[in-house]
């Protein structure tokens, strides 16, 4: 019997990308997004997996996790991950810990794609072709000609039928404000179109359950993180005084953290990251337990790291069209296809069916 390809090599770098515009949320703000790129070797082929973070990031996974692969079987996904999380016990697993492993995992599964010679949603077992996006952005820090522009990007050119903006800003001191925006964001979308709003906690939750009132008369169908997502009591009584649906997720580090969100009844859709939930493995373990509580899957930002295994994912709901992500992503990889019918469509050629490009990224490289 032939012994398994096993890893050769692997390197993690990092590169940091000015954004086009200023940009704020209803609690933060930045200028500057993040990229930490894992790629991985073996007989010939390369697997490319990343996150979007801190560049401590790279370092953790530079000094422990990347040592850890070298000659590790390239389809020995199922023994490596565990591997890689207890190696993360003392130094702490989640948040940064987290990251490192979801961007190894994605990295090692595309391989593992390569290895094989297969496009990696066919290996995950695709049960779609296309997987629906939201556009996504609409920061507070935008004015109303900022915000028509994009808008009108989402719907005119790219002919996405589903937008979302952010509200609750300044931790939620101007709902005026937060009103005005999504009233404009209703027009530029359309009777037809569906709306979405994303707090990111930036309220309390009686102020939450009385936006939600006005929310509804504009017809927002997804009320994101209208409080923490730490505060299940808060979210499951937001969940009981809207008509939209409340979500939550994106920054769930492990199984666990869904497990308690899903028996909480505190959301209608999960979100999760696999760059940040523990990869593709960790996020094939949440999807069955989503079902398990008749609850769909979303898919947080970087799009063309989710869309094979969004692909393969039977109670899917949507994935985010991020636009920081967007803008990095198609600048740092060919391959990276725009939406098409309000979708995007896995390639049929292998792994993840991305060609990481050098010239284009390492003018940003920080790491």
């Amino acid at each position: 019997m032939a012994r398994p390809l096993s890893v050769e090599r692997a390197e993690v770098s990092a590169y940091t990308v000015p954004t086009d515009a200023p940009e704020a949320d209803g609690t933060f703000t930045w200028t500057e997004t993040t990229m930490v790129l894992v790629r991985i070797w073996a007989d010939g082929q390369v697997g490319t997996g990343w996150t979007y973070g801190s560049v401590a990031t790279a370092t953790l996974i530079r000094q422990t996790l990347a040592p850890m692969l070298i000659g590790r079987p390239v389809t020995d996904i199922g023994r490596i991950w565990p591997d890689l999380r207890i190696a993360l016990r003392n130094i702490g697993y989640p948040g940064i810990g987290s990251m490192a492993v979801s961007a190894t995992d994605c990295a090692l599964w595309d391989l593992k794609a390569r290895v094989l010679g297969l496009p990696l949603h066919r290996l995950l077992g695709a049960v779609r072709d296309a997987v629906p996006i939201y556009g996504s952005g609409g920061f507070t820090s935008y004015d109303d000609e900022q915000l028509a522009a994009q808008l009108a990007g989402w719907v005119h050119d790219d002919h996405l039928t589903r937008v979302k903006i952010k509200i609750g800003e300044a931790w939620g001191t101007d709902q005026d404000r937060d009103l005005a925006r999504v009233r404009q964001a209703r027009d530029g979308v359309g009777d037809q179109g569906e709306l979405y709003v994303d707090a990111i906690a930036g309220y309390t939750v009686a102020q939450a359950v009385r936006m939600s009132y006005a929310l509804d008369t504009l017809d927002v169908t997804w009320f994101e993180e209208p409080v923490s997502s730490d505060d299940l009591a808060g979210l499951r009584r937001v969940r009981e005084g809207c008509q939209a649906d409340v979500t939550a997720g994106e920054y769930g580090y492990s199984l666990d953290y869904f497990a308690r969100m899903a028996e909480a009844g505190a959301v209608d859709c999960l979100q999760v990251d696999a760059t940040r939930c523990g990869g593709i493995s960790e996020l094939l373990r949440i999807t069955p337990l989503a079902a398990a509580h008749h609850l769909d899957i979303s898919g947080h930002c970087a799009p063309y790291q989710h869309l094979a295994v969004l692909a393969a994912v039977p109670n899917l709901r949507h994935l985010e069209w991020f636009h920081d992500h967007v803008r990095i992503e198609q600048l740092f990889f060919d391959g990276a296809d725009p939406p098409r019918d309000s979708a995007l469509h896995p390639p049929e050629s292998v792994g993840n069916g991305l060609t990481w490009r050098p010239d284009a990224a390492s003018p940003f490289q920080v790491f």
